[in-house]
C-alpha cells in the first residue's frame, strides 16, 4: 500500500479520491469507491436536504468505511447541511468554493475534516490560513468548472505554498499519474471522469459509450453553459449554445431556472438569495447568475436521462484516453499497483518500456 498524508488523515487505504460529480456521485458509486479503499465523495448540490439525509444513510448502509459529502458553500441551507453532516458523522466535508470560516470552525470542532477545491495558489493559501485540513487543486485539464492553468504547473506551486496535504486533480486517470503527483509532492489524486466511467456509475450506458468514443480534442471549455469556464464534451447542444445570441441564451436559462426550482422544491425567495450570494462570492454579473441555472438541468438531461442531444456532458480531457469500464475495485487496485511499479522502477533504475506503459495499465 502507498501511505501518504491523505491516507493517514482520512483513514483510507489508498490515496485515491472520487470527486463529487453532480447527478453522478450517488450512494452506489461512493460506497463502491470506499469499499475499494479510496475516498468517495457524495455530490449534494443537486439534492434537497431530505434527499441528502437519505443518501448519506444509504451510503452508510452500503459501507462502514470513510466517505465525504460535497457541499455548496453559497447554498441558502449550507448551515443546515453542515449540521446534517455532523449528526450523521460523515468523515469529510468537501467544498467546490471556499466555505466561510465559521463553517470550517463548526465542522472541525465536530471532528469533520474540511477539504475544499481550489484552482489558484492564492485560494489555497486563503483556505489554509482559515484552518482547512487539506486542499484539492484542479488543473485546467479537469472537467466541469475549471481554470486555465495545467496541473503540471499549478500543482507544484500549491504544494510549495501550503503546509497541508494537497490532492491533485485534473488529467489523472492511472497509476502513472498517481506516481507523478506524489513526485510533485501531492498526497494523492482525485478523479472524476475516470470514476464516471466505471461499472458502478449510474450514468446511462449509451452516455458512457459516448464518452469512450472521444478523442483528446473532443472536449471544449465554454462559458455558454453557465457564464463561467466549463469543460464539457463537444456535442450538438454545446455548438448551439455557443452560437445562441445573448438574449436567447438568457431566456433558455430562465426556463431552466423554473425547472430547477421544481426539482429542488426551493422557493423563489431562496433562489434569489442564492443568486445574490453567488453574485457576491464569485464576482458574477446578474446575466452570469441567470446563466448558472443552466448547469444542473442540462447536466441532468445528459447524465441521468441519457439524452446527449438535450444535455451537457461535463468531462475532463482524460475522456480521450479512457477505453474501458472497470469496477471501482478494479480501477483503484490497478491505479495503485501501477503506481507502485512505476516508483519501484524509478528507484531501482530499471529501463523504461518503449511505449511508457506496463501491464498494470492494460
Amino acid at each position: 500500500m502507498i501511505r501518504t498524508a491523505l491516507t493517514e488523515l482520512v483513514g483510507v487505504r489508498h490515496p485515491v479520491v472520487q470527486t463529487g460529480m453532480g447527478w453522478v456521485a450517488g450512494p452506489r458509486l461512493v460506497s463502491a469507491t470506499a469499499e475499494a479503499g479510496g475516498l468517495g465523495i457524495l455530490a449534494s448540490a443537486t439534492m434537497t436536504l431530505s434527499e441528502l439525509d437519505s443518501a448519506i444513510a444509504e451510503t452508510k448502509q452500503r459501507t462502514d468505511r470513510p466517505f465525504g459529502v460535497n457541499l455548496r458553500a453559497d447554498a441558502v441551507d449550507a448551515t443546515q447541511r453542515v449540521e446534517l453532516l455532523i449528526r450523521q458523522r460523515v468523515r469529510v466535508a468537501s467544498f467546490a468554493l471556499a466555505p466561510r470560516p465559521e463553517l470550517i470552525d463548526r465542522l472541525k470542532d465536530a471532528g469533520v475534516l474540511v477539504i475544499p477545491s481550489v484552482g489558484a495558489v492564492r485560494h489555497a493559501e486563503k483556505v489554509a490560513s482559515w484552518g482547512v485540513d487539506a486542499v484539492l487543486v484542479q488543473g485546467g485539464e479537469g472537467g466541469g468548472h475549471t481554470g486555465g492553468v495545467a496541473s503540471t504547473l499549478l500543482l507544484p506551486r500549491v504544494v510549495d505554498a501550503v503546509d497541508i496535504p494537497v490532492i491533485a486533480a485534473g488529467g489523472f486517470f492511472d497509476g502513472r499519474g498517481l506516481a507523478a503527483a506524489l513526485a510533485y509532492g501531492a498526497a494523492g489524486i482525485a478523479m472524476g471522469t475516470r470514476f464516471l466511467l466505471t461499472r458502478e456509475s449510474t450514468v446511462p450506458e449509451q452516455v458512457k459509450q459516448r464518452y469512450l468514443a472521444c478523442g483528446l480534442d473532443d472536449t471544449v471549455v465554454t462559458t455558454r453553459v453557465d457564464g463561467v469556464p466549463h469543460r464539457v464534451l463537444r456535442t450538438e447542444l454545446v455548438r448551439r449554445l455557443e452560437q445562441a445570441s445573448g438574449p436567447r441564451a438568457l431566456l433558455t436559462a430562465l426556463a431552466n431556472a423554473v425547472r430547477m426550482r421544481e426539482l429542488t422544491g426551493l422557493r423563489w425567495a431562496d433562489l434569489l438569495r442564492e443568486g445574490r450570494a453567488m453574485r457576491r462570492r464569485r464576482n458574477l454579473s446578474w446575466a452570469q447568475v441567470v446563466m448558472a441555472a443552466n448547469t444542473p438541468v442540462l447536466l441532468r438531461a445528459g447524465l441521468v436521462q441519457g439524452d446527449a442531444r438535450a444535455g451537457v456532458l461535463a468531462s475532463g480531457q482524460v475522456a480521450g484516453v479512457i477505453e474501458d469500464l472497470p469496477s471501482c475495485a478494479e480501477l483503484v487496485a490497478g491505479v495503485v499497483a501501477q503506481a507502485e511499479q512505476v516508483m519501484d522502477r524509478m528507484t531501482r533504475g530499471h529501463r523504461w518500456p518503449s511505449n511508457g506503459a506496463d501491464a498494470a495499465s492494460r
